[in-house]
């Protein structure tokens, strides 16, 4: 094999690998969502609390990421009751009563 053919075939599987990297990273992101209770448009608030400002409503059927959560409101919903509020995107919470994690308690970092 030439040097040319060396090369050839190392970036080719370099290509390989770095596009394998790129879907598992995918992956690992699809995998970090949670779903919305079934039925629910969620209020997405700026706080940790129905008494902070509402920033957007989710759809039906939405799915979240949750990067951290904090205590919060306690709130009622079709997951119990909670003062677990999870955070979606920068200055954007939701109230775990609403969100289906297989938890009851904490299942990511708390926010600083």
């Amino acid at each position: 094999m030439s040097v040319e053919e060396v090369e050839s075939v190392a970036g080719d599987t370099a290509g390989d690998t770095a596009a394998e990297a790129t879907e598992m990273a995918e992956v690992a992101v699809a995998a970090t969502r949670y779903p919305v209770a079934p039925g629910y448009r969620l209020n997405v608030r700026s706080g940790p609390g129905t008494n902070y400002r509402l920033v957007k409503v989710l759809p039906y059927g939405a799915t979240v990421p949750i990067n951290c959560q904090k205590p919060g409101e306690r709130v009622s919903g079709p997951y119990g009751t909670t003062d677990i509020w999870d955070n979606i995107a920068n200055g954007q919470y939701v109230s775990d009563a609403y969100v289906l994690t297989g938890s009851n308690g904490y299942v990511a970092v708390r926010c600083s």
